[in-house]
């Protein structure tokens, strides 16, 4: 009985074995190691081409970021700007140099 079984494992054995050898044949034959090698390659330019994407999506909100600062900034320094040319800061410069408001004929509009 032990004899019969140890047949039946050599035999599954022997067909894995053979499995494995057709197998590793069939790739790497002449006519498989070409689609082995072309999948391979596309594999590997695929993960490439996924990881120039994830970084240039890195270098795209670094980007948006420089850009929402700069623009943040310009608005504070409009502000600013119009913090200092408003009509009562500019009386009081007027009044600490003694200035005197311009006449009719000194005003000149530029279009």
């Amino acid at each position: 009985m032990k004899l019969f079984f140890w047949r039946r494992e050599s035999r599954a054995k022997k067909t894995q074995a053979t499995k494995k050898d057709k197998v590793f044949k069939a790739l790497f034959s002449a006519q498989g190691f070409p689609i082995v090698l072309t999948l391979a390659i596309l594999g590997v330019l695929l993960v490439l081409f996924r990881m120039k994407g994830v970084e240039q999506d890195y270098q795209y909100d670094t980007l948006i970021r420089k850009t929402n600062k700069a623009n943040l900034e310009n608005k504070e320094l409009k502000a600013k700007r119009a913090q200092k040319t408003s009509v009562k800061n500019l009386r009081k410069f007027a009044s600490k140099y003694n200035l005197k408001r311009p006449k009719q004929n000194q005003i000149i509009i530029i279009p």
